[in-house]
């Protein structure tokens, strides 16, 4: 049989059984659009991550208070206990090692802004002048913070755009007085609009001179300090020195836990990554069983047509012409069931996209042709028997079946 003439058979056979196809394609598709979907959302969830610390800021390092016992960043360490607490002197000194740029303390908490009747639960943010440029954030209006001396208390305010939109409307909000807690502080700048990022909406943030907030809280320790290096090959440089500064200021004490932007990054990349190929690997167990029925209606086939086969033999076809004509269809119904699954893959990672903006749902490259590869092969595969069966079938028994 010539090449034309095993696909013309494979074709015929493929739709004189349209139900049959359609349930065998079905199989095919739903297994390759699982490994797209699920690879589109795993590597979606990766890039948000890393997406979301690199808007932190370059070059970044944190400090924290309370010591990791173990090497590393692990996520936990976000709570952590500290026998000696961070201070706005702690990061003044920071900014005298070599490789560090600035610093900027921060002190976190959550208190009500009140403006001409309008209330609202707001995050308080206390900061430095440095926390913009570290954070490369933009300011849609006024200034920020005065660049002065850290422990200031000027009673001044930047507020989110979302702060600004719901207590002050159209009303201009530089120059207005924002009641914070039991505070009152003169609005000096509107930040521009960033949306949500770590658990925290930049939108809906009053930040305040640091020393204003401890006041306001109570307190003189601090969230977190932000250190940015000179460059990027300065990083563990100015990680090193902050650790030996702060370890020097703490009486030997190595109490804080120093972490690299660099260092988070590569964890969280690697637990996602490897969250993507687990999904991957589960939802590539549905080609398997997909190819399984394959195998199957294809031996129910060679059944079905047995006397097709011998008519074919008994006008000089040969064996291998048989086994490439059911092999061909094999891999014809499997060809088209990783095309539906594909198709059907990408219009799921697009609703994902299109439910979830913040999430950059893309099925990876590497995902697509192993989802499409494997499809194919599978097929093919479990193929092999059936085409080998109707291959070795006799003419003359084949053609008493008819």
């Amino acid at each position: 049989m010539k090449p034309i003439d095993t696909l013309r058979f494979a074709t015929h056979a493929a739709t004189g059984y349209p139900l049959r196809t359609a349930l065998m394609v079905l199989a095919m598709s739903i297994g390759v659009a699982a490994v797209v979907v699920l690879t589109a959302l795993g590597d979606g969830a990766r890039l948000y991550v890393v997406n979301e610390f690199a808007s932190l800021g370059t070059n970044l390092v944190i400090v924290l208070p309370g010591r990791s016992e173990t090497g590393g960043f692990n996520p936990m360490n976000a709570i952590t206990g500290t026998p000696r607490d961070l201070t706005v002197a702690d990061a003044r000194a920071l900014t005298r090692a070599p490789a560090v740029l600035r610093a900027a303390p921060l002190t976190i908490g959550t208190s009500e802004a009140t403006y001409n009747g309008k209330l609202r639960d707001v995050t308080v943010v206390g900061a430095t002048a440095d926390y913009l440029k570290i954070r490369r954030m933009e300011l849609a209006q006024g200034r920020f913070l005065p660049d002065e001396d850290s422990g200031g208390t000027a009673n001044v305010a930047v507020i989110g755009a979302k702060i600004q939109s719901e207590l002050f409307g159209i009303e201009p909000a530089i120059g207005r007085v924002l009641r914070v807690g039991d505070r009152r502080f003169r609005v000096i700048g509107v930040l521009g609009q960033t949306g949500q990022g770590l658990g925290m909406n930049a939108d809906e943030i009053v930040v305040l001179p640091v020393a204003a907030a401890q006041a306001m809280f109570n307190t003189n320790t601090l969230f977190r300090i932000l250190v940015e290096a000179k460059n990027r090959g300065l990083i563990e440089q100015a990680k090193a020195q902050a650790l030996y500064i702060l370890k020097t200021r703490h009486d030997g004490e190595a109490d804080v836990t120093v972490i690299t932007q660099d260092a988070i990054l590569a964890t969280f990349d690697r637990i996602l990554g490897t969250l993507t190929y687990g999904v991957a690997g589960i939802a590539a167990i549905s080609l398997a069983v997909a190819g399984i029925l394959v195998m199957n209606v294809m031996l129910v086939a060679v059944t079905q047509r047995t006397g097709e086969i011998g008519l074919l033999k008994a006008l000089g076809a040969e064996g291998r012409d048989i086994r490439n004509a059911f092999l061909a269809e094999a891999a014809l119904l499997s060809a088209t069931g990783a095309l539906v699954g594909y198709l059907l893959g990408q219009a799921g990672a697009f609703a994902l996209r299109t439910a979830m903006p913040t999430l950059p749902a893309w099925p990876p490259d590497w995902a697509v042709i192993a989802a499409l590869a494997t499809a194919l092969i599978t097929g093919l595969l479990f193929g092999v028997m059936p085409a080998r069966h109707a291959a070795r079938l006799d003419a003359v028994q084949a053609l008493s079946k008819r």
